[in-house]
C-alpha cells in the first residue's frame, strides 16, 4: 500500500497504472469531444463508465492509495451529486477496509420536503471535509459543494479527483460571455480557496502514457493531445 511517504516515482507509477486502467475500461477515450467550456478536446474522461462492481472497486483503490500517499488529513467524505455519490461511497468503503473508517455524506440536487427533508443525506457535515469527485473543469461544482459544507458549519478542507486536466478554467462575464482565465480549476481551489487537492493522475501523466505508446494506435493521439495542452494548458 502506498503510504504518506510515497516517492515521486511511486506516484508516477500509480498514475500510469491508473491511465492504463481508464483506457482499458473505456472511460478515457480519444476523438473529438466538446467540453463544458465549449472547447473541442481530443480526449474525454467519463467516470460514469466505471459501471460495474469490479471497476468501481478498483477505482476506489486508486483514490485511496493516492489519498493515503498525499498525507491529507480529513474527518469525513462528501460526495457531490451525482457522480460524486458513488465515488465518495466507494472510497469510504475502501478506506474503511484499509483501516481508516470515516463518515460519509452526499447531497441531492432537489431538496426533499418529506421524511428527513433537506438536500443532505448521510452523516452530519462536521470537521474537515474531503470532497470526492471525478474531474474539475470550471470549478463550478466544487464551489457549490464548498457552499453546502460551509452552510452546515463544517470546513471544506480538501478535494480528491481522478484526473486533473491541467487546463485554463473559464469564468462567466457580466455580459454573459465566457472567458478563459490564466489558472486551472485545481489551481484556483489550491491558491484562492486554500484547500488541498489530491489527484490520481494529470494531463501530463496522460501525455507520458501516450509517448510510451509510440508505434501503436494509441500513440497516434499524442500530437493532438499535446496541441490541446499547448493551447489551453496551465
Amino acid at each position: 500500500m502506498v503510504t504518506g511517504q510515497a516517492s515521486s516515482a511511486e506516484m508516477q507509477a500509480l498514475a500510469q497504472e491508473f491511465v492504463q486502467f481508464a483506457v482499458d475500461s473505456g472511460v478515457l477515450r480519444f476523438g473529438e469531444f466538446k467540453t463544458k467550456a465549449g472547447r473541442m478536446s481530443p480526449y474525454f474522461f467519463n467516470a460514469g463508465l466505471f459501471d460495474d462492481g469490479a471497476k468501481l472497486s478498483r477505482l476506489a483503490q486508486f483514490y485511496a492509495k493516492a489519498l493515503l500517499a498525499s498525507g491529507i488529513e480529513f474527518d469525513m467524505i462528501f460526495g457531490p451529486a451525482y457522480k460524486g455519490i458513488p465515488l465518495g461511497a466507494a472510497v469510504a468503503i475502501e478506506l474503511a477496509r484499509l483501516g481508516k473508517n470515516v463518515p460519509f455524506a452526499y447531497n441531492r440536487k432537489e431538496a426533499k420536503d418529506h421524511g428527513e427533508g433537506g438536500s443532505l443525506v448521510g452523516a452530519p457535515l462536521k470537521g474537515r471535509v474531503l470532497i470526492v469527485d471525478d474531474v474539475m473543469s470550471a470549478g463550478t461544482a466544487a464551489r457549490e459543494s464548498i457552499a453546502l459544507i460551509q452552510a452546515a458549519g463544517a470546513t471544506p478542507h480538501a478535494i480528491a479527483i481522478a484526473l486533473d486536466r491541467q487546463e485554463m478554467a473559464t469564468e462567466k462575464q457580466a455580459d454573459g460571455s465566457v472567458q478563459d482565465v490564466p489558472h486551472s480549476a485545481v489551481q484556483y481551489v489550491r491558491n484562492t480557496l486554500g484547500m488541498q487537492v489530491c489527484t490520481i493522475a494529470q494531463l501530463s501523466d496522460l501525455l507520458a502514457y501516450l509517448s510510451a505508446q509510440s508505434g501503436n494506435e494509441l500513440g497516434e493521439h499524442l500530437p493532438r493531445v499535446q496541441a490541446y495542452r499547448d493551447r489551453y494548458g496551465v
